[in-house]
């Protein structure tokens, strides 16, 4: 605590010194006064000009969406043609030096938000199949949190939400000591390691990952239990490591055109997912314009990588697509949804068709990369089908979760965390006793299997389970801190008040 005070009591003598996570980003700088006249002079003339001139015929793009036999076309948009970024145009200053020391008080505290700030805690995840947003009315639309797509969220508290969604004090606790595990083992340049021993300040965590560095999805991975706590560079403790990580991520972001992907040869589409995940959700949560660039141009080349036959997404751009990937793109294409970002609905009916194509049992079981009934790829899949549209009554939904249920947590030294954090979240938003049951199960297990105080690995987990043995101790924990944090992470899809007015359909 007395570390957290002499950082409070600092805090006006650093304020100049603050670096910024983006210093330009010049597609999305503001408009000067003198330009706005030139415009209006400009468009006077023109239509002076054109009681004189016959009119010309002008091209408008249109965007259609083929998700039945007599597709209508979508509503005319004109998009506005931006100049393309080039990549020296991005510059980020240096993360800033991480404390040497950090620590936590054994107190457990949940804030209580103001309405204003719960809003940029919660993300609902209402149903986006049928919503997109034109390029061009990015700007209008982001400039604040008001909105259908934000309206409500300030009534529930994160307190409130772990009461009454199934959290304890202790996962709580088990929350506070993950994260600051993870934060003490960030790398000087701000980014994490899968080999996490190359950031540590305290030497003898084991079990480290053998994806190599793989900086953008390991930075990601160590983004999010941050995020999906309410810490963002903004606010929070750990401001100064996030901020830190969502530079050094950006740093990393190969621009071309107006797309930028955070694919390494280790992580291909998935770290692009994971780091499109991170970027966009911390825009969301402080509409940050810093980041409005770099979090639309991600959305942009999930949407450019999908398979134009088939729907999907792999390893590789434009290849025919895995459920696993999927899964993560339509995470990534989420939270920029939920950001007020452009989401094409072509690329929502892609992925509708992918589900379609892998899907058995009538849609209550999913495959990998054709259609199957595999565990983990059927909590994927459900996930996905929650997040395009399937309301709580579809048949195969609740025959879905009846098997999840059935299965239940995969427990013990082998768990396999992958599945358990997606089927964690297809119980949370289904909700009802089959949640009840879950969670019991699930938050009990990782409350007990968290490595306890004292020793070198202290708030970290590690399974040896399918999927996550090789990411490591970073990997295990990230998934371990999101599972644990799913009663207040996402606002629920199937809430008692909700109604068709919560997005524009």
């Amino acid at each position: 605590m007395a570390q957290v005070d002499a950082d409070q009591e600092s805090h006006e003598e650093h304020e100049e010194q603050k670096p910024k996570i983006a210093t330009r980003f010049m597609l999305f700088t503001a408009v000067p006064s003198w330009l706005i006249s030139l415009v209006v002079h400009l468009v006077f003339f023109l239509i002076l000009l054109t009681i004189f001139m016959p009119p010309v015929k002008k091209d408008k793009r249109t965007l259609t969406i083929n998700d039945s036999a007599d597709a209508e076309e979508i509503e005319e948009l004109v998009l506005e043609e931006f100049e393309p970024i080039d990549e020296q145009t991005l510059e980020f200053d240096d993360p800033p030096e991480q404390p040497e020391e950090a620590i936590i008080s054994d107190e457990i505290v949940v804030s209580d938000f103001q309405e204003e700030m719960a809003a940029t805690q919660m993300v609902e995840l209402s149903d986006f199949a049928d919503v997109t947003m034109p390029f061009s009315d990015i700007m209008s639309e982001v400039s604040g949190v008001d909105g259908n797509a934000t309206s409500g969220r300030g009534q529930a508290s994160r307190t409130q939400m772990l009461r009454e969604n199934g959290g304890t004090g202790a996962s709580e606790q088990a929350v506070v000591w993950g994260i600051q595990w993870i934060a003490d083992h960030q790398l000087k340049d701000g980014t994490w390691s899968f080999d996490h021993r190359r950031g540590a300040k305290k030497p003898g965590s084991k079990d480290w990952g053998e994806f190599g560095d793989s900086p953008r999805a390991a930075t990601a991975m160590a983004l999010l239990p941050f995020l999906g706590s309410g810490i963002t560079h903004k606010e929070g403790k750990f401001k100064k490591q996030v901020e830190g990580g969502l530079g050094a991520l950006i740093k990393l972001m190969e621009v071309r055109g107006d797309t930028g992907s955070f694919r390494e040869q280790e992580g291909n589409m998935y770290s692009h997912g994971l780091a499109t995940i991170a970027v966009c959700e911390a825009y969301a949560m402080t509409q940050d314009k810093n980041l409005l660039g770099p979090a639309q141009y991600s959305i942009n080349f999930i949407q450019a990588a999908q398979d134009p036959v088939g729907g999907g997404w792999r390893y590789q751009p434009r290849q025919p697509g895995d459920t696993s990937v999927v899964g993560w793109q339509l995470m990534g294409l989420k939270s920029g949804h939920m950001g007020y970002l452009g989401v094409n609905k072509n690329t929502i009916a892609g992925a509708i068709k992918f589900l379609d194509s892998v899907q058995t049992k009538n849609g209550a079981a999913y495959g990998y990369a054709e259609a199957g009934n595999k565990p983990s790829m059927n909590a994927v899949g459900l996930l996905c089908r929650m997040y395009t549209g399937w309301k709580k009554e579809n048949p195969a939904l609740q025959q879905g979760v009846k098997d999840l249920g059935t299965r239940g947590p995969s427990l013990g030294g082998n768990s396999d965390m992958y599945y358990n954090y997606y089927a964690t979240q297809v119980m949370r938003q289904y909700g009802g006793t089959e949640w009840e049951t879950w969670n019991e199960k699930m938050r009990e297990f990782l409350i007990k299997q968290q490595v306890p105080q004292g020793q070198a690995e202290a708030g970290s987990w590690h399974f040896n389970g399918p999927h996550t043995d090789k990411g490591g101790r970073l990997y295990n924990t990230s998934l371990s801190l999101l599972t644990l944090e799913v009663y207040y992470r996402h606002l629920p899809i199937y809430k008692a008040n909700a109604s068709e007015e919560d997005f524009p359909l």
